[in-house]
């Protein structure tokens, strides 16, 4: 019983910071108040974090694993690009579109100067297989073999354009999710021609 109570307070108080991070950003985060949000005192948040930068990293790559997780659910790298960009595309616009927060908090996080004392920690196998799987398709000329960033701004940003389009309404509409997914998949098969060779 004693267990459990201590881990109901540590996944309170990472839901709690990652909700108060969302509303008020990054630096509106205070120990205090984040304590008082939690419903625990200020000493106990210190048994599962060094102090607040701990927390943030931590936060960030608890939130980075379950979305990779998420992603490469069905996934290999050894897929035809078209199939695996797809379940990629898929895997990620469902999981965020169920979890906004995590969502919204990563783009903060990912925006930030805090992302680069963490990158060498997120999951390997994960960026491996991402990695992997571009390597193949342009070994295979089914793609363009473009510089990593044009890659990843042509297949993946309007990807998380989709994902705000349905957490935020579109431009036109308001967010239906059935609606976003239909117009993803036309956007994604204009995608996968754009980086064809």
């Amino acid at each position: 019983m004693a267990k459990e109570k201590i881990i109901d307070k540590g996944a309170a108080i990472r839901q709690a910071a990652l909700t108060m991070i969302v509303d008020e950003g990054l630096h509106g985060l205070s120990m205090q108040r984040l304590a008082a949000k939690a419903g625990v005192s200020p000493g106990t948040i210190y048994l599962y974090f060094e102090n607040r930068l701990d927390m943030l990293h931590q936060l960030y790559l608890e939130v980075r694993q379950r979305s990779d997780q998420a992603m490469l659910d069905g996934f290999s790298a050894t897929m035809d690009f078209a199939a695996g960009l797809r379940v990629l595309w898929h895997n990620t616009f469902r999981y965020f579109v169920a979890h906004p927060i995590e969502f919204r908090f990563t783009e903060q996080f990912i925006n930030s100067p805090l992302v680069a004392a963490v990158l060498d920690q997120e999951d390997p196998n994960a960026r491996q297989q991402r990695r992997d799987f571009y390597a193949r398709a342009i070994q295979n000329e089914q793609i363009a073999d473009l510089p990593v960033e044009v890659y990843w701004a042509i297949a993946f940003a309007p990807l998380y354009q989709f994902i705000r389009f349905a957490l935020e309404g579109s431009l036109h509409l308001p967010g239906d999710f059935q609606q976003l997914e239909s117009k993803l998949e036309i956007t994604l098969t204009r995608v996968i021609k754009a980086l064809q060779k």
